[in-house]
């Protein structure tokens, strides 16, 4: 177990004060909360940093398993989903829960109380994680570029180094444009999904079924597979960075009631949100086991779902639908990354780069390998490196939700925010279920190959 010095949370807050740098400085406390407003006013207020986390839960890594899970075997697997969205909204609530209550993001407080040595380890852990979620980025956002407009995958993984200078252009304007754009963005995969979950007419009655766990998925070595990555691509260890950071963007009163109200707030929104990232993944499989395990098609690849969606659902337009949702997808989860990448660098390192350095540094390590593999390999070897990024960002689960979790249960730490024994309980079981189905995915994953 790593140990932690003893110090509490006005001690952190001292620290704070005496020229310790608050967690993405440039936006911290900008949007402001009306005070004495109607309660739905300031939930509006504090709305916006779950729909920014939510990104992470859908993006490009979730596609693939979501596809071979509806293909392979109907709508089984909803529960999987369903299990690790709960899982999600618990560890995120917590994510926020502790920067709201200490004012510092994970990354800072692993800074804090964990040995220098532990923490260059979780830095560089962190690290690879973030470019792993960059991989899935690029190829994600390359392979629609490719479908909508035929530009090559070579090609298309090259442009995305330019979305690096839209994210810069958003947050020099002020966090809540950044937040609007991901919002839009999100709205934009919801309608298209919704669609293709109207024109794939799926049997209701079976996909309720689906919600309800089923001792198969247990029994069954190949669909206990893409179970397991299907909890690792959904909790995206960066985000618990990113989600203790971005909810001190809020301007409440940093008092006891001003951060139980924004705790209760940040949870609210981060609940909402991720039923909309519920619903989203859902669909996918949804989608995928009304079109093609119906007609006895087994698709794991993007390419090929994109192929064979119009024909299947008698929709012209489904195939394009889901291309732009993708294409959105890549889109956002960008935004999640670079804030991300500058949340961790500064908070473990107390390092400071420009933000257009930074984000084209990241980027830069996530083209190289999609290039080369693309040039070797096609679409087929972009599709193998996207498995490979939920890889890495499963290996690196574990060293973001133990510190998380021994955070928020340390009443030293966080005074009277700390959770309850009962949470707590459930919190590490969560984390228990959560590094135990990894381990399993990376073992499978490294004796297949």
């Amino acid at each position: 177990m790593l140990q932690v010095t003893s110090r509490t949370i006005d001690e952190s807050r001292s620290d704070l004060a005496e020229g310790g740098r608050a967690s993405l400085a440039e936006v911290n406390s900008t949007v402001v909360v009306p005070h004495g407003a109607s309660w739905l006013r300031r939930l509006f207020a504090f709305a916006g940093p779950g729909y920014m986390v939510s990104v992470g839960y859908m993006d490009p890594g979730n596609w693939a398993t979501d596809l071979a899970g509806g293909s392979k075997f109907g709508y089984t697997l909803l529960s999987v989903i369903l299990l690790s969205n709960l899982m999600a909204i618990l560890l995120q609530a917590l994510a926020a829960r502790l920067g709201i209550a200490t004012g510092r993001d994970l990354a800072q407080a692993c800074r804090a109380y964990y040995p220098r040595p532990v923490n260059l380890a979780l830095w560089f852990l962190c690290e690879l994680a973030i470019i792993a979620c960059d991989l899935a980025e690029v190829i994600g956002t390359a392979i629609a570029l490719n479908l909508l407009f035929g530009i090559p995958l070579i090609a298309g993984a090259l442009i995305t180094a330019l979305d690096a200078f839209l994210v810069l252009l958003l947050m020099h304007k002020g966090f809540r444009y950044l937040e609007a754009f991901v919002v839009a963005l999100l709205i934009v995969i919801s309608v298209c999904f919704g669609v293709q979950v109207i024109a794939a007419q799926p049997v209701v009655g079976e996909l309720l079924r689906g919600f309800v766990p089923s001792p198969e998925i247990v029994r069954h070595p190949e669909m206990l597979y893409i179970a397991i990555g299907i909890i690792g691509a959904t909790v995206m260890p960066h985000n618990l960075y990113l989600h203790s950071s971005i909810v001190q963007t809020r301007a409440y009163k940093r008092n006891p009631e001003g951060r139980r109200e924004a705790v209760k707030f940040a949870t609210i929104d981060s609940t909402i949100a991720l039923m909309l990232a519920l619903f989203v993944n859902a669909a996918i499989l949804i989608v995928a086991a009304a079109s093609f395990h119906t007609s006895g098609h087994q698709v794991e690849e993007i390419g090929q779902a994109f192929e064979l969606l119009s024909p299947l659902l008698g929709l012209g337009i489904a195939s394009t639908l889901f291309a732009v949702a993708l294409l959105a997808s890549g889109l956002n989860s960008t935004v999640t990354a670079t804030l991300a990448g500058q949340i961790v660098m500064e908070g473990f390192l107390q390092l400071r780069m420009p933000p257009w350095a930074r984000r084209l540094v990241t980027r830069g390590i996530a083209i190289v390998p999609v290039v080369f593999v693309t040039a070797l390999y096609g679409e087929s070897g972009t599709a193998k490196l996207l498995v490979l990024s939920q890889v890495i960002l499963s290996m690196q689960l574990p060293f973001a939700i133990v510190p998380l979790i021994r955070f928020v249960t340390d009443r030293g730490q966080m005074g009277e925010f700390a959770i309850s024994r009962k949470t707590a309980c459930i919190a590490w079981v969560v984390a228990a279920v959560i590094i135990v189905l990894n381990v399993k995915l990376l073992f499978d994953t490294f004796i297949s190959y």
